[in-house]
């Protein structure tokens, strides 16, 4: 998957430091998520199971502000 997100050849993916491979393993996942309609949404999903804190503004929205 780096090699076609890359174009880098083996070698050169050999060569890399493995923080620098897991940064363009990362990239080239997230591009290739971004494809597919069925990708955006595991993206989607995967970005707000990822969130630990809550979104007050859009909690505001829909539920108001119910301060007592």
């Amino acid at each position: 998957m780096v090699i076609e997100y890359t174009g880098l050849n083996l070698r050169q993916i050999n060569d890399m430091d493995y923080d620098e491979y897991l940064y363009y393993y990362r990239e080239a996942f997230i591009h290739k998520m971004n494809q597919t309609e069925d990708g955006r949404k595991y993206l989607e999903d995967a970005y707000f199971y990822k969130q630990t804190k809550p979104d007050r503004g859009r909690l505001r929205e829909k539920f108001g502000n119910r301060k007592k």
